[in-house]
Formats: C-alpha cells, sequence, structure tokens
C-alpha cells in the first residue's frame, strides 16, 4: 500500500476508532474499497480496489475516498489470523459491504493456510456472530497470536484485560 493510502487508511481507522498500529507493515494483509460516498449508498462494493501491506497499491478507485476497509495478520506457523480493520463508513452500511470485507479476509487467511480466526470487538458482537464467530477467551486469542502487532499493543498498553476476544474455525479452501 502507497504511503498516502496507508496515512488515508489512518484516518478513516480512526474515525471509526479502530486499531491503528502497524498499517504500514508487510506481515498486516490490508484491503481497501474506494468509491465515492454517494456511489456506494445502496450499492456497497463499487470501486473496489486491494492494497496489501507496504506493497503496491493497487486500488482501482485511485483518487476516490476509502468507503470500506478489512484485514488480518497471521502467526508465526500460520495457522491462526487475527482479523482487524473491518470498516464502512456510516453513509455505506447496511448493504452488506462489510459482511463481504469480513468473509473476503477470512477466504484469503484461509487460502494462506490459517485454520482459526481471532479477533477483537468489544462494540460488534452481533454481527461478528452473524459470521461464525463465538465468544473466546483473550488468554486464547493472545497466546495463539503472541506476535501480532494488536495483541503486543494490547499487552504493553494494559488494554488486553478490557478488550473482548472472539474466535472461529476456518473452513479448508476449496482448490
Amino acid at each position: 500500500m502507497s504511503p498516502s493510502s496507508v496515512v488515508e487508511l489512518t484516518a478513516f481507522l480512526r474515525e471509526a476508532d479502530l486499531t491503528l498500529s502497524a498499517l504500514d507493515d508487510p506481515t498486516v494483509r490490508l484491503w481497501v474499497v474506494r468509491g465515492g460516498v454517494d456511489d456506494v449508498v445502496g450499492s456497497a462494493g463499487t470501486g473496489t480496489g486491494t492494497g496489501t501491506g507496504s506493497g503496491s497499491d493497487s486500488d482501482s478507485g485511485s483518487g476516490s475516498a476509502i468507503v470500506g476497509s478489512t484485514g488480518y495478520e497471521l502467526s508465526a506457523d500460520r495457522r491462526h489470523a487475527l482479523v482487524r480493520s473491518v470498516a464502512v463508513h456510516p453513509a455505506a452500511r447496511r448493504g452488506g459491504l462489510g459482511r463481504q470485507l469480513a468473509l473476503a479476509a477470512l477466504d484469503a487467511a484461509a487460502v494462506e493456510g490459517a485454520t482459526d480466526a481471532w479477533l477483537f470487538s468489544r462494540r460488534s458482537g452481533p454481527f461478528w456472530q452473524s459470521l461464525g464467530f463465538q465468544p473466546a477467551e483473550r488468554g486464547a486469542l493472545a497466546a495463539a497470536l503472541p506476535d501480532a502487532h494488536q495483541v503486543r499493543l494490547f499487552r504493553e498498553s494494559g488494554q488486553l484485560a478490557r478488550e473482548v476476544a472472539w474466535h472461529r474455525p476456518l473452513p479448508t479452501p476449496r482448490t
């Protein structure tokens, strides 16, 4: 993702009150959806573009605002994925874009070999439950992904004790 896209994504996620750590790290896989907010109201998915880590930015809607994002980090053994940065602009919500983004991240993680997906969410439990996530122990998440940027940040800041963890197994990807 280009430096300017990382700056833009940081502002987008700050507005959504989501974790901003390591957005420019190549081990963090990130995708964004771009489009004019007016374009996506009622038509989630227009202007789709992706960028991964700090690699090349292939946002097809270059110049358009970010209206959605998703991403994940893998554990060292690649068996566990920490889903992060799933956000949708308020004007683009209720059209299924968040669900599409979350499922795309889960599918991509499974293709990379992950068998389990984890995340932190204090506010969006019903959304994540609709995707098959169940409440999990924070300690289990931290043990599965001890080197994930978000886990390290939450441990160092003391925020881990206040977080709500979620987990779901990932299906084996179709070949």
